[in-house]
């Protein structure tokens, strides 16, 4: 068995390559890679790698930068020191990962688990695009407070106790956990781009929704869902057959 390793820190590499050696001596390294230039030009041509354990940062960058310009078919450990919220992609992905410091008995369970997996997911470029925009929205500092008018006031309300929002005769509205409705001065593709994804999410053109107000999920005609909220919507939110999967990995994380 045949693996490649990702990784620009000498101890992490080394400490790495002596764990798989001593889980399974067969192993062989066949190369250790250092940034995102010299895993571009590796992968390039031909390897006889079966496996890639690839760090996330790089001194020049992510490894997801190498999938731009390369091809990698073939099984990808990430290993990173990355927190539990970013994992979750991985695992929706289906990308094994591995969380520093690394850990012999979890690696092992890795190393199985490749060896007795009979069809093992690579990894593809919409699973790139979405890992990226994960690692940008990390950097990203996501409103938290909405100012709204109320009469002749301006009342502050906290992002985390809205509902959802929506639009009606092209205005956009934000309800709240308590069932207040105010009109929120912005487009809703605009409000789309200040929240927190892993809170909310644009579940069609009409809505947006907080997971906390989804109450249930129902299944509709053609492969369609309806989407029951607390406080209810005046609307019923209906979601289509394509996006419906989306959505679904979207609650479920």
């Amino acid at each position: 068995m045949k693996v490649v390793i990702v990784e620009d820190e000498l101890a992490a590499s080394e400490q790495l390559t002596y764990l798989i050696n001593n889980i399974d001596a067969s192993i062989e390294i066949l190369t250790v890679l250092d940034s995102v230039k010299s895993a571009i030009d590796y992968f390039s041509n031909p390897s006889e790698a079966v496996l890639v354990f690839m760090d996330i940062h790089l001194s020049d960058g992510i490894s997801f930068e190498i999938f731009e310009q390369a091809t990698i078919n073939i099984p990808i450990i990430f290993t990173t020191a990355y927190d539990q919220y970013a994992l979750k992609a991985f695992k929706v992905n289906s990308i094994d990962y591995l969380l520093k410091p690394i850990d012999e008995e979890e690696l092992s369970s890795s190393i199985k688990k490749f060896k007795t997996n009979t069809k093992i997911d690579t990894i593809s470029y919409d699973n790139i695009q979405q890992l990226v925009q994960l690692m940008q929205s990390k950097n990203q500092i996501f409103r938290t407070t909405f100012l709204v008018h109320q009469r002749d006031e301006l009342i502050p309300v906290k992002t985390e106790d809205i509902a959802y929002f929506y639009i009606e005769n092209s205005i956009v509205k934000a309800v709240t956990l308590k069932n207040q409705t105010y009109i929120i001065d912005k487009k809703l593709e605009d409000i789309e781009n200040e929240l927190d994804p892993y809170n909310f999410h644009r579940v069609n053109r009409q809505f947006i929704l907080n997971r906390n107000a989804i109450q249930n999920i129902k299944f509709y005609f053609n492969g369609k869902l309806i989407i029951n909220v607390n406080p209810p919507s005046k609307e019923r939110i209906t979601i289509s057959k394509a996006k419906s999967s989306e959505i679904k990995t979207w609650i479920n994380n």
